[in-house]
């Protein structure tokens, strides 16, 4: 008994075979339909590519007269025509080749000029769509350095002007010594003798530097006053409705002049004349001619003054310290406030405007799925015809067509054979059976 199984026999195809030819002819079927939508689905991505890409060329070039127009639509209609010929090339070609050399060649074409649409249209498109908001929001983070500048500035001054009340302490305390020195209390000589004029000396110099430091008060006040009123002209040209452009131009002449009122700031800051000033409070010291009627009560006016000196000294060291402190500070960062264009707002703040980003991309790009797409159809239809002879599969139409141009060219040789006497084809030589 023989086990071997049955095979097909020639010129036949087995049941799966026959499968594989039907879903192939469904899938071509599909792809010829879709065929006829794909150029113009691609036509109007590529349209529409283009229309974004001149509204970000327009927002590039200074001058708004024909020839920027004609130059801008040049540009966009050049886009156009790239982005439509260059998938159309991959959508015909890809899907086609069958070897792996041949796909990895095209699939880094494809790769390589996918960059290229995003480096001349996909930025471009994304400027036109979130240009304005990113310009918006380069505004925004102008006004937040500048308030946080303005801040400091401020807050310096400020702490300059809190340097009032050391010295405030330090001229009371020498007042008291110098009551106490009228009273005898220190030197024991009563009177304003030597020491007392010391004490005096130095009593009136504190109170004239508190004197000029409180005069600053009213300009620290002032400055920062406008300066948040600057400001808030600023958030109003950040958020207000319209045009972006002449809106930046109206907000860098407030950053100007904000600027100028940090810069004020700055200087109104008393903290280097307090720190001077402490230097010089024990470095010069007038030393008065001692007055005591004997020499020991001159000894003891001038033990006295020594004393005050040291006193002074110390003073004079605390007070620097509380100055220098403040002159330490950080301070306020230089902002300047630079124009930008919309292209260049949209790459510098690309992280804030992701959903544009993608956008822009996805209509330049889109394509590329439909490349694969095809590329898988293709790959099936293939695969399902893979094992079957062409003559294996075709259809009665295709049969009826064939015998059709065999029934022609029987036509147009039949004359050409009777004359040089060659039996026509299909007819009998005599003596044979029909």
């Amino acid at each position: 008994m023989n086990d071997t199984p049955p095979t097909a026999q020639p010129g036949r195809i087995t049941r799966a075979e026959a499968q594989g030819v039907r879903y192939a002819a469904v899938l071509e079927g599909h792809v010829a339909w879709l065929d006829g939508i794909t150029g113009a689905a691609l036509g109007v991505l590529a349209t529409a590519s283009g229309i974004y890409t001149y509204l970000g060329v327009s927002s590039l070039l200074d001058d708004n007269g024909a020839l920027s127009f004609f130059a801008a639509a040049s540009y966009s209609i050049a886009v156009s025509v790239g982005i439509f010929v260059f998938w159309s090339y991959l959508m015909r070609l890809l899907p086609s080749v069958r070897t792996t050399a041949s796909r990895i060649g095209l699939l880094l074409s494809m790769a390589l000029g996918s960059l290229a649409i995003i480096a001349m249209s996909s930025w471009l498109n994304a400027a036109a769509l979130a240009g304005s908001a990113a310009v918006e929001q380069h505004l925004a983070k102008t006004v937040q350095e500048y308030q946080a500048s303005l801040e400091q500035a401020n807050l310096i001054a400020l702490s300059a002007q809190g340097l009032e009340r050391d010295v405030a302490r330090v001229r009371q305390s020498f007042e008291d010594l110098g009551a106490q020195e009228a009273d005898g209390g220190l030197s024991g000589l009563s009177g304003r003798g030597a020491v007392f004029r010391v004490l005096s000396q130095k009593s009136d110099e504190l109170r004239g530097l508190e004197a000029q430091i409180a005069t600053q008060q009213p300009l620290v006040d002032a400055a920062f006053a406008e300066g948040n009123a600057t400001l808030s002209r600023m958030r109003a040209l950040t958020v207000e409705p319209g045009p972006v452009e002449p809106r930046s131009v109206n907000f860098s002449e407030e950053a100007v002049r904000l600027a100028g009122l940090i810069a004020q700031l700055r200087q109104l800051s008393v903290a280097p004349l307090v720190s001077r000033a402490a230097q010089d409070l024990a470095a010069s010291v007038v030393l008065p001619e001692l007055d005591g009627r004997s020499d020991s009560a001159r000894g003891d006016q001038q033990s006295t003054i020594i004393s005050v000196l040291e006193v002074l000294g110390q003073r004079a060291t605390t007070l620097r310290s509380a100055a220098d402190a403040v002159v330490a500070m950080p301070p306020p960062n230089e902002t300047t406030y630079t124009p930008i264009s919309t292209a260049d707002a949209v790459i510098l703040y690309a992280g804030n405007f992701a959903p544009s980003w993608a956008g822009a991309i996805a209509i330049d790009l889109l394509p590329a799925v439909l490349v694969f797409i095809l590329m898988v159809v293709h790959s099936a239809i293939r695969s399902g015809r893979e094992g079957v002879g062409i003559e294996q599969t075709l259809t009665l139409s295709e049969l009826r067509a064939a015998m059709m141009v065999l029934h022609e060219m029987d036509e147009v040789r039949r004359p050409a054979q009777a004359e040089a006497g060659e039996p026509a084809p299909g007819s009998g030589t005599p003596g044979s059976e029909t």
